[in-house]
């Protein structure tokens, strides 16, 4: 039986750079390929192989997969909410053929898994606010959110019409120390901590009690290779599985910040993230996730808290 063989593309990224060591763990270094178009990170380098690679180079990709024996690709690669906005049509372009780029080669050579993280942009201001469903109501209203949701149909696409085992999540919010943010809505999260660090004042640009669904980055790393991990016959849903962690408002974070740091202040002027923000849900419903293949998270505020400021002083 052939062994194996995963590439990860977006590895440099805000996902790609911890979801690459966590897989290094379990299948080995030298079975984890890394790519990016930007320059390797500095903590992937010298724990596994690292190709530069562009997805939208269809050919190039190819080409990678088969002289690698790629058996499972983690495709990372997106413009995310905020950075979408600023340029519409590129952010379309990269978050739509790129999946398709992958998803032909997986189809054309067989491949055992893809995997592909989709958003809670993907829904709306009529989506319900508060512990939203699996399936409901869902209008995006950014171009991300737009390009995520018919990317869940893609995916769904393909597994019904050539068999391609691809398995996706509606991330939320993610937070993680080890990684710059990636021009999210949520990013005041974790800039929230290096301000409270470095100038014991931070100026958010969400309103104070916005609340969103959140998740501390070491429960998405688990998350997704639990996902795909699972058998696939424990897989019910081919578009995305909704995902839940934690939900707070940034008048929440800063207070828990505050009981480790007391001179931390925070003010508050909202910009054009506000209203993204503001067409996402509160909070989410992922019983489904819970019942087809065991999901729960470890990380609740106070503990995600904790580890954040602990970590970053070792930094």
């Amino acid at each position: 039986m052939q062994k194996d063989k995963i590439l990860v593309i977006g590895a440099s990224g805000q996902i790609g750079v911890e979801l690459t060591l966590g897989l290094r763990k379990i299948y080995g270094n030298a079975n984890v390929v890394a790519s990016d178009l930007r320059e390797e990170n500095d903590l992937l380098k010298g724990t596994g192989p690292y190709v530069s690679l562009d997805v939208m180079n269809k050919e190039m990709l190819h080409v990678q997969v088969i002289r690698q024996n790629i058996t499972q690709i983690y495709l990372l690669a997106a413009i995310l909410s905020a950075t979408g906005e600023k340029n519409p049509g590129l952010a379309w372009h990269l978050n739509m053929q790129g999946l398709l780029n992958v998803m032909d080669i997986a189809r054309e050579e067989k491949l055992q898994k893809v995997y592909w993280p989709s958003s809670i942009a993907v829904f709306g201001p009529t989506s319900p606010k508060k512990n939203c469903p699996q399936q409901t109501i869902i209008e995006p209203i950014t171009v991300y959110g737009i390009s995520k949701y018919a990317g869940e149909f893609w995916c769904n696409y393909f597994h019904r019409r050539f068999g391609v085992d691809v398995r996706s999540l509606r991330y939320p919010g993610l937070i993680s120390y080890k990684s710059a943010p990636g021009g999210g809505t949520t990013d005041y999260a974790i800039e929230i901590f290096h301000e409270a660090l470095e100038e014991k004042k931070y100026q958010c640009f969400l309103n104070e009690d916005t609340y969103l669904p959140m998740m501390y980055m070491a429960d998405a790393i688990r998350a997704t290779i639990e996902l795909m991990e699972a058998p696939a016959d424990k897989i019910t849903v081919r578009t995305s599985y909704n995902l839940s962690g934690m939900s707070f408002s940034p008048k929440d974070i800063a207070a828990e910040i505050k009981k480790h740091i007391p001179e931390f202040t925070v003010t508050y002027k909202s910009d054009y993230r506000q209203a993204i923000a503001d067409s996402w849900p509160q909070s989410i419903d992922d019983s489904v996730s819970r019942k087809d293949w065991g999901w729960k998270e470890e990380y609740d505020l106070a503990a995600m808290t904790k580890d954040m400021l602990d970590n970053l002083r070792k930094q």
